[in-house]
């Protein structure tokens, strides 16, 4: 089975983070993520959870090293699934939302299908952007909302940032 990079162990679409953004194609995104996080850029900057340039958050996953030890490709694909940590996990944020479909999807389409379903997903339906789950308005066009996974969990979404100490417009993590 081939795994692209931005393939996460948790079942998250990293190509949907804030700090991919940033990494990919917003470098201003970027270096706001850096300074709320008190790090460099370089230090922010990720690829995908499966490559060899992550997040320094991401650096010490325990679902990555867990998946490893007991060679599973998936969170999904274990025995344990889901754990208690994956739990607790899930529901701290709401871009976590839907981690068990995702887990789902993975197993009955695969990796690659999954990763450009969750791409449309995450795309401005007016001019195609890709935006974050914390970007309720479309960070190019101003569409509101920004993709189908912010219309359909805005509540959640909006809640959650209303909760968060104020901050600079798209500056949301995953």
């Amino acid at each position: 089975m081939k795994i692209p990079p931005t393939a996460s162990v948790c079942g998250l679409a990293c190509r949907s983070c804030s700090v991919f953004i940033g990494s990919a194609e917003d470098p201003p995104r970027l270096r706001r993520l850096a300074e709320l996080l008190g790090l460099s850029p370089e230090e922010v900057r990720c690829e995908g959870c499966r490559s060899s340039v992550v997040c320094a958050s991401c650096t010490s996953c325990s679902f990555r090293d867990c998946a490893e030890a007991r060679g599973v490709p998936f969170c999904g694909a274990c025995a344990d699934y889901p754990c208690e940590a994956l739990k607790t996990f899930q529901a701290e944020r709401p871009h976590r939302r839907d981690l068990w479909k995702d887990q789902e999807r993975i197993a009955l389409v695969g990796p690659e299908a999954w990763e450009e379903e969750q791409a449309a997903r995450y795309r401005c339906p007016a001019c195609g952007t890709r935006n974050s789950a914390y970007d309720l308005a479309c960070r190019a066009c101003g569409r509101d909302p920004s993709c189908p996974y912010v219309e359909e969990h805005r509540e959640a979404l909006a809640g959650y940032l209303a909760s968060r100490p104020p901050r600079s417009s798209g500056s949301g993590t995953s």
